[in-house]
């Protein structure tokens, strides 16, 4: 028989090591909205969500190590070993409904955390998420593979700056190059090694629902909608004007469209 699922305290510090509060409130949060930065970004790229959630909403944001306050921690070098880690930071949070938001690597590092979750939910009570929201990424089986984390350092930073990840400004400054450029590398080995080599998908039944900008150069609808094969609950894709990092432009639309969607699977009316 299965034990019911509890909150253990001994994994609060691994939880506030991983995971950085972006909603600062002292209510009881109706759910949660955990969200998985992009390759080479940070937990700090969230912040500005504080502001356009509501109330019951708590987002956290998943602090990757190597950079902010982790930058003396090692990179992870494979999914596998990125994926576990944070699943096992997420776990003491899912004592309520909680959803999750990836954008580019990030989304694929949701997915297969929420992937693990579902595999503990068959062999306990433990809880998997609501709901995956996945942005700027192409689903399994469909990225495009550029071998980026082997360019060097004029390529890389070309590409990033074209993406619209980072700005000019950042690069010209050597010591702040120096701080971001290894990350971003590290970032792209992990995730090319993983678009090669990721094993089967799992199959989910969890709602997905996928978000692209229409000028996004590496990812056209097909791809994205290739994220409908991973569940077998409700899929739903939609468009922003923009590239690859539409949401810094549409920020308020997308997170206007992300609680909507999730406000139903609370048992609650769209707001």
């Amino acid at each position: 028989m299965k034990e019911p699922w509890h909150m253990r305290s001994d994994d609060d510090a691994l939880a506030d090591r991983w995971l950085r509060c972006i909603t600062k409130w002292g209510g009881s949060p109706r759910a949660r909205l955990i969200c998985f930065p992009h390759a080479g970004g940070t937990a700090s790229y969230f912040r500005d969500w504080a502001r356009l959630v509501p109330p019951d909403i708590d987002v956290r944001a998943v602090r990757y190590p190597g950079r902010e306050d982790r930058l003396t921690d090692s990179f992870a070098e494979t999914m596998e070993e990125l994926a576990d880690a944070v699943t096992s930071a997420v776990e003491p949070l899912l004592d309520r409904p909680t959803a999750f938001f990836g954008h580019s690597m990030g989304a694929s590092v949701a997915y297969e955390v929420a992937a693990r979750l579902h595999a503990k939910r068959d062999r306990s009570n433990a809880p998997a998420p609501v709901a995956l929201f996945l942005s700027g990424r192409a689903g399994p089986g469909h990225e495009y593979v550029r071998n980026l984390g082997e360019a060097d350092d004029e390529a890389l930073m070309a590409d990033v700056i074209g993406m619209g990840g980072m700005n000019a400004h950042t690069f010209s400054d050597p010591e702040l190059r120096d701080l971001v450029l290894p990350a971003i590398r590290a970032d792209f080995r992990l995730v090319e090694r993983y678009g090669r080599t990721s094993p089967g998908n799992p199959l989910l039944d969890t709602p997905v629902f996928a978000y692209y900008g229409d000028r996004d150069d590496h990812l056209d609808p097909s791809a994205v909608d290739a994220w409908s094969a991973v569940t077998r609950g409700p899929f739903a894709a939609r468009s922003f004007t923009g590239g690859h990092f539409y949401l810094a432009q549409h920020a308020r639309q997308l997170v206007g469209d992300v609680i909507g969607s999730l406000r139903p699977l609370l048992g609650e009316p769209v707001r």
